[in-house]
């Protein structure tokens, strides 16, 4: 199961429309829960995150600090996580002042998708596209390039 938690809701609709035909593409694969809290202050946004965080879930936090990493590499992280027990796979999409040490102190994992900045709402379609590629990958299935 992957389950995505982010900081603020998508206002965009077409936005939304993209993120419900990814939420569809990867209904094949695994289950998906997208959950979605206030933005606020950071100090706030971490309490809150903290409180969907469970001991059985391996965290992935994305930021601009993190690993950086392939679409590849990505897909093999997710498929040795499945492999060896941790099928439960949370990933944090932080607000835009980033995501508070608490937080980054619980993941277990973290990524840079860029050095680039960004819109926080489109983000969250990038993330569900790259896990969409990673199953694809996994599944040893064609994806264009």
């Amino acid at each position: 199961m992957l389950r995505i938690i982010c900081v603020g809701k998508i206002k965009k609709e077409y936005i939304k429309e993209a993120i419900k035909d990814y939420q569809t593409r990867l209904s094949k694969y695994t289950k998906l829960e997208i959950i979605e809290l206030q933005d606020d202050n950071i100090k706030d946004e971490a309490s809150r995150i903290l409180k969907y965080i469970d001991d059985k879930s391996y965290i992935i936090t994305l930021d601009i600090k993190g690993a950086s990493v392939t679409s590849t590499e990505l897909a093999d992280k997710i498929k040795e996580l499945n492999t060896y027990g941790n099928s439960n796979i949370t990933f944090i999409i932080g607000a835009s002042d980033g995501i508070d040490e608490s937080v980054k102190q619980r993941s277990n994992y973290s990524i840079s998708f860029s050095k680039l900045t960004f819109p926080h709402q489109l983000f969250r379609v990038i993330l569900l596209e790259q896990l969409y590629r990673a199953y694809k990958i996994i599944n040893n299935e064609q994806y264009h390039k």
